[in-house]
């Protein structure tokens, strides 16, 4: 008797040639629909399951190989004698190899398909076709990915059947291909339900590089992404040239990144472990963006990653490859900029469009026995909307040096406080337990003068004191969320230092 396999893909590469390889070595081809017709075409043998249920396709091909003499020849196990004896009596014949990859799904939602297609799109018989078959793993194989045919085909050319081994290997592949569907529909009903929280959160992740550590040398590390992500996204991160990523860099690339997506005008953003040491933007000029970013604070600038949204030249490509930097991220580079960053050879070049402003996502964090989900802080944020809290109010041009303050301090980790004028960082203070120490850490680290710049405070004021420290040094204007059981007394303290205060009414910490 021939061994039978069964085919019914969505994916038809390689099937052909897999399927027609199959029948010169002896197999039946048992098949469906519209790969029945497409084999044929392509001049393979092939045998329509109705000849061996005897049951004719139904509900507009919603039900094709749900039937016992399907899956009893798919289950049986043919090391138990009872097993075949029972199908022997039933007229069912095994099954030995079952090549199936299911409907598109995931692509049909891309497309923005109305609902009736996406759920026509939901395949029924092909993920019961491949749990049989790998439930099943030790009497058959089952095949979901085309760059599995080689293998099968050579070992059963040089062994008459596959190993042991591979089958299990099949089978796990399998059962991950399944899981992976139905978390894809899962998430569609949830996004289509507006159900932001459900009960069971089931995430999915492909592995995407292995990474030399993690954030030291004794601990692994891998970059996962995930299965759709969205163009501006890590995942998408083209490397020119340079070492391989380390996770340290994939995480102080993301927070550059999303650091530079708030700006529209050019803009440069220096970042080291995870907080900005620098940010400039010029409305014609990339390089005196990237200047201002690097004057901020030049020491802290070694090693760092750098983030800019617009084409880079030579000229900048010269002046950024004399620090030594780590990454350098851009929508794209002159072939001036690239050959000027081959010198550098290790220096990592990447390219990622960047020119659109942040989308809101869903941000996971690990913690011992469970993750915290949240939204990302991506709210829109309107100055028009803000309370002047002060007696003494800003100018227009104080107001636009406050709102790019506001801007920089929410990617600082808190309690965070930064310096700025119109279009540049002054100085930082970043994750001190006392906001106090934060401003006194950013005015002791200040190369530039803070006399005239504006203060901006990640959360409340929890005393005067901070406002008093920063008066000392010529702060001319402070942003700040308000919100203090000490307002009145912060408020007080701006008041008798004639400086203007605003109260945003959004915090925002960053942990």
């Amino acid at each position: 008797m021939k061994k039978t396999v069964l085919i019914s893909v969505s994916n038809k590469t390689g099937i052909a040639d897999f399927a027609l390889e199959l029948t010169k070595i002896g197999f039946e081809i048992l098949s469906t629909g519209g790969t029945a017709r497409f084999l044929k075409e392509a001049g393979v043998p092939v045998k329509a399951v109705i000849e061996r249920t005897g049951f004719p396709e139904i509900l507009d091909g919603r039900v094709k190989t749900l039937h016992p003499a399907i899956h009893g020849g798919l289950l049986a196990d043919t090391t138990n004698p009872d097993h075949m004896e029972q199908i022997q009596k039933l007229g069912i014949s095994p099954i030995s190899i079952v090549c199936v990859n299911l409907y598109p799904f995931r692509e049909t939602v891309a497309k923005g398909a109305p609902e009736a297609d996406v759920i026509e799109n939901i395949d029924i018989g092909g993920p019961t076709l491949i749990r049989s078959s790998a439930k099943n793993f030790r009497s058959v194989s089952v095949v979901i990915d085309p760059t599995d045919y080689d293998e099968v085909l050579k070992q059963l050319k040089e062994t008459g059947e596959t190993s042991l081994e591979l089958r299990k290997e099949l089978a796990r592949k399998a059962f991950t291909h399944t899981a992976s569907y139905d978390i894809a529909i899962s998430a569609y009903f949830n996004r289509s339900m507006a159900i932001l929280h459900p009960k069971k959160l089931l995430l999915e992740f492909n592995h995407s590089q292995g990474l030399r550590y993690g954030e030291n040398p004794h601990q692994q590390a891998a970059f996962y992404a995930e299965p759709d992500p969205e163009p501006a996204s890590l995942p998408n991160l083209i490397q020119h040239q340079g070492k391989a990523l380390s996770y340290n860099n994939i995480m102080d690339t993301d927070a550059a990144v999303r650091m530079v997506r708030e700006f529209k005008a050019p803009a440069a953003v220096i970042v080291k472990h995870a907080n900005p040491c620098g940010i400039g933007r010029d409305e014609s000029s990339l390089m005196t963006a990237f200047e201002r970013a690097h004057s901020t604070d030049a020491q802290s600038a070694f090693g760092s990653i750098i983030a800019l949204n617009r084409k880079v030249g030579g000229e900048l490509a010269a002046r950024m490859a004399k620090n030594f930097v780590e990454v350098i991220v851009a929508p794209s580079f002159t072939e001036e900029a690239l050959a000027a960053f081959k010198k550098k050879k290790n220096l990592r070049i990447l390219t990622l469009p960047l020119t659109k402003p942040p989308t809101p996502f869903t941000e996971l964090k690990r913690v011992r026995g469970g993750i915290l989900v949240q939204d990302s802080d991506t709210i829109a944020e309107n100055p028009g909307n803000w309370t002047i809290a002060t007696t003494e109010k800003p100018g227009p041009e104080t107001m636009r040096a406050l709102a790019f303050a506001w801007t920089v301090v929410k990617h600082v980790k808190s309690n965070a406080v930064v310096f700025c004028r119109p279009d540049e960082t002054v100085a930082i203070g970043a994750g001190q337990m006392s906001r106090v120490d934060s401003v006194k850490i950013a005015v002791e680290k200040a190369v530039k003068e803070i006399r005239g710049s504006v203060l901006a405070s990640d959360a409340f004021f929890p005393f005067r004191d901070s406002v008093d420290e920063a008066a000392k040094f010529g702060v001319k204007a402070i942003v700040q969320p308000g919100g203090s059981i000490r307002d009145k007394e912060v408020i007080e303290a701006a008041n008798e230092h004639g400086i203007p205060m605003v109260f945003t009414g959004i915090r925002h910490f960053r942990h």
